[in-house]
């Protein structure tokens, strides 16, 4: 029988999108997939260290979960603590740390194994501009309504085809995606929109959220989100939120690799 010649690790990062080009390795600008793969590939020993994503997020957008997994050589020694320790000490010192590694199957896939993703949105809804907020919310001065923002949503569940809330660059086969969550709250003075799927669509939910916005500030009836949605037309649809409130905040696994202990040190 042949020995793999490499080892898989799934790795959870948190980092802050200020300053990056996105997820993706980019010809010019510093992207968390080229960091994460420089640490992995020091961690290595110098040798290369590819990595696939669960989803592509943009520059200027933050995650508090994204997941990846990396294809580390078979012989090398490693434990749950020391990818976790040693990728973040290696990404120092750029705003991206590994809050968890665990070892998967080679034919586990950050990108094909995931069963849902989620995304939180934040908006800053008050006057004043943000300070310690600043590049981490969308500051909105007019007052939202948070009720007719949740009868917008409501819209836009189930499945769908969701044409007018993609980019017109958006290269998925299909505009049809199910939508099975699409909260809104509000949190003191923030407006917090949560929407969970399988997968999601470029610019999806700064698209919705760009949407329901126009909904909160009484520029448009609820009813005119089920309109836009019907139209499948991106200019049917509200304007692009900004990049700075979106936070990728979790992938979802079946069984999840990162949620119990493996015999080996992950404390």
């Amino acid at each position: 029988m042949t020995t793999p010649a490499i080892q898989r690790w799934a790795v959870q990062l948190e980092y802050d999108g200020r300053g990056l080009v996105g997820w993706q390795r980019q010809a010019s600008g510093l992207s968390v997939q080229a960091l994460l793969e420089e640490a992995a590939f020091r961690l290595a020993g110098g040798r290369p260290v590819p990595s696939i994503t669960a989803g592509r997020t943009d520059s200027g957008v933050h995650a508090l979960a994204q997941v990846a997994h990396l294809d580390f050589p078979a012989d090398a020694s490693f434990s749950s603590y020391s990818v976790r320790e040693g990728l973040s000490y290696h990404l120092k010192p750029h705003a991206v740390v590994v809050l968890d590694a665990a070892p998967v199957s080679l034919d586990w896939s950050a990108r094909f194994s995931a069963t849902w993703r989620s995304y939180r949105y934040r908006i800053l809804n008050r006057r004043t501009r943000p300070a310690l907020a600043e590049g981490h919310v969308w500051h909105v001065k007019s007052p939202l309504d948070v009720h007719r923002m949740q009868q917008a949503a409501n819209m836009l569940l189930g499945l769908h085809d969701f044409t007018s809330f993609r980019a017109v660059a958006c290269q998925a086969n299909s505009p049809v995606r199910t939508l099975d969550q699409l909260d809104i709250t509000r949190e003191g003075d923030e407006v917090v929109v949560f929407a969970k799927a399988r997968s999601f669509l470029h610019h999806q939910v700064r698209n919705m959220v760009g949407t329901l916005k126009k909904v909160g500030t009484g520029a448009w009836e609820p009813e005119r989100v089920a309109l836009a949605l019907a139209a499948r037309d991106r200019s049917a649809a509200g304007p692009t939120a900004p990049p700075d409130g979106l936070y990728l905040n979790g992938v979802g696994y079946e069984p999840d690799p990162f949620a119990s202990p493996t015999p080996q040190n992950r404390t």
